[in-house]
């Protein structure tokens, strides 16, 4: 049960994919004054040593943001032109390496923590079970000094979200919430988990933005996925965007050999009205500096 480590994996092309995609969507809703609920179901350890030994087992970095640095931000050089979505994670990323060596990686507890905004009374809640993540994550919030802003549970984040939902009121007296899910999906039940978890979070609060990542591996449980988040976004008429990175195969693997995770998706409910355009801009861009092989591609849709 708690066999899975974020570590392992951090900083990889699903990474890149799903932090552009919650800067972009979280930029967009801190355009308003009202204070906000942000909720993490699957926070893990929040922050990573990408040259530690955890990320050194995997090395997946090396295919995603340590790659995408390289190219667009060469050491010693001017950067190079590319999307404002990955300009601003970028950019985001670079704060927390200010030696130019890319060391740390932010999870995403430590992705909307420097766009929070103390005097709107923004609030996070963050919830990690495994045990160890869970006292790392403590300790990692503890440091930055937030106070009741952030605050972390050791509970399950699927039964955490339910009495959060709706979301109390801001000082203006709007309710507004955003919710990420991305558990690992190591253990099966995870895709029904999802599913009934976003049904639930509709019916208590229709006008949230839910934003839900998940793998993209042959397994049909992957591949129901989307669909079933569909016809819950349609049955509830709420309007949704669906995107996915496939990085593809890489040549030097072998036949028998194991690719690993190369492609995922993000499944937004109740998108910003801009983050279509900003991910079409980026995801082809994404495709060219990290696509390596049979298999890449990218693509973008959206309904309701």
């Amino acid at each position: 049960m708690f066999s899975y480590r974020h570590a392992f994996h951090a900083g990889n092309h699903a990474d890149v994919l799903k932090h552009i995609t919650l800067i972009a969507t979280l930029r967009h809703l801190m355009r308003k004054e009202a204070g906000i609920t942000l909720i993490d179901t699957h926070a893990g350890a929040g922050l990573y040593r990408l040259d530690g030994d955890y990320a050194q087992t995997g090395a997946e970095a090396r295919d995603g943001v340590v790659k995408l640095m390289a190219t667009l931000r060469p050491h010693g050089q001017a950067p190079a032109a590319a999307a404002t979505a990955i300009d601003d994670y970028l950019d985001l990323i670079a704060s927390y390496n200010p030696s130019g060596t890319l060391r740390v990686y932010p999870g995403s507890p430590f992705v909307m923590h420097p766009l929070m905004r103390t005097e709107s009374r923004d609030r996070l809640k963050l919830f990690e079970l495994h045990p160890t993540d869970s006292r790392t994550l403590a300790g990692n919030i503890e440091q930055l000094g937030a106070g009741r802003q952030i605050a972390v549970a050791r509970q399950d984040g699927f039964e955490a979200l339910r009495p959060l939902l709706p979301p109390p009121p801001s000082a203006t007296g709007s309710k507004r919430a955003l919710v990420l899910i991305d558990p690992s999906y190591e253990i099966k039940s995870d895709y029904a988990k999802v599913s009934s978890c976003m049904q639930d979070a509709l019916k208590r609060f229709p006008t949230g933005t839910y934003l839900v990542w998940y793998p993209v591996i042959p397994r049909p449980e992957a591949h129901e996925l989307p669909r079933r988040l569909k016809t819950l976004s349609n049955q509830a008429q709420r309007p949704w965007l669906h995107a996915t990175l496939a990085i593809g195969r890489d040549p030097a693997d072998g036949p028998d050999d194991r690719p690993g995770l190369t492609a995922s998706g993000m499944f937004v409910i109740n998108p910003p009205h801009t983050l279509k355009a900003t991910l079409a801009e980026a995801l082809p861009q994404l495709l060219g500096h990290l696509g390596r092989g049979k298999g890449q591609g990218q693509a973008l849709e959206s309904g309701g």
